[in-house]
């Protein structure tokens, strides 16, 4: 068993320096196959519903998606916020399962928790009730139907301010958003018990330990590929990060 977790990629154009970082990342996993890849969300800045725009326009990246599930790798990819409604082209064309929130699952003897981290803060109701309204039948089948111009204009606009919001934080930001993520790793635990919890979503790399009850789980944040491309191995080995440059 070895599973490779990436998240927060925010590819923006076909030929930009992450989208090529990610199909070199893509094309090493060939020549090693894993048995799971697992994609956190926001892996591109902007992709809704089975619009053959996004299709079309990352036909590489897909190109290299389908070389691995031929070769066997089970692929997992978590909705994001930047990403969503992938149900129709990445699990029903695609072959990829397609995780509209959080799973437990286990990886080997190991119970982790799966999630792309963008329901960890309770207080911000006005985001939770958007990612609600946004995942609604009424907006989903608008977001299949809309002409792609109107959905790739809005997306584009939602799309900046998320990434403001989640990128640019000062160092007691980043202690209170480190803090609400160990807070919602114990509160969840408490829901139902996991070794190990991996998330994205707020681009601050974290790996720390928490004592709950008689516990210790591990809790880890993947950070952004915006900043220091890594992803995490979990493996007979361990659990780490690799720098990915």
């Amino acid at each position: 068993m070895k599973a490779y977790f990436v998240s927060d990629i925010h590819i923006q154009e076909p030929d930009d320096s992450r989208a090529q970082l990610f199909e070199a990342f893509l094309r090493a996993l060939q020549e090693q196959p894993p048995t799971h890849l697992f994609l956190l969300g926001d892996i591109f800045d902007l992709w809704v519903a089975d619009h053959q725009f996004f299709v079309q326009k990352y036909h590489g990246i897909i190109r290299s998606l389908k070389e691995l599930l031929e070769k066997g790798v089970r692929i997992h990819y978590f909705e994001g916020n930047h990403d969503l409604h992938l149900e129709r082209f990445w699990q029903n064309e695609l072959g990829v399962a397609v995780h509209s929130g959080p799973e437990t699952l286990f990886l080997g003897d190991l119970r982790v928790r799966v999630e792309h981290g963008d329901e960890m803060d309770p207080e911000d109701r006005g985001y939770r009730f958007l990612r609600f309204f946004l995942r609604t039948q009424p907006m989903k089948w608008l977001a299949h139907h809309l002409p792609t111009s109107l959905v790739v204009g809005l997306g584009k606009k939602s799309s900046a301010e998320s990434r403001r919001y989640t990128t640019y934080t000062h160092p007691a930001d980043q202690e209170e958003i480190l803090s609400k993520l160990h807070r919602h790793a114990l509160k969840v635990w408490s829901e139902e018990p996991f070794d190990l919890l991996i998330c994205g979503h707020i681009h601050v790399r974290e790996d720390v330990k928490l004592k709950v009850k008689d516990h210790e789980v591990r809790v880890v944040n993947l950070g952004t590929w915006l900043k220091d491309p890594t992803y995490f191995v979990v493996d007979e080995e361990g659990q780490y990060f690799v720098e990915w440059v």
